[in-house]
């Protein structure tokens, strides 16, 4: 098998995953600060699904590059 073959295939599993169930990550922001006081927010964010999208794209295109260089 060709690596892009290959490497398609890993992607394209890659963006189902991402799809199906997004990792969330932290997000800190701070929303006060007044002389030596501040505030801060802490959020759980989830990656956006247009990013699984990208990457199952990319994976469909290399996996379409590996079969035509057969």
């Amino acid at each position: 098998m060709k690596a892009p073959f290959i490497a398609g295939l890993i992607l394209i599993g890659g963006g189902i995953f991402l799809i199906v169930r997004p990792p969330h990550y932290s997000s800190e922001r701070r929303v006060l600060k007044f002389g030596g006081l501040s505030a801060s927010v802490r959020q759980e964010r989830a990656l956006p699904g247009w990013v699984g999208g990208t990457v199952l794209g990319a994976g469909l295109v290399l996996l379409s590059v590996g079969l035509l260089k057969r």
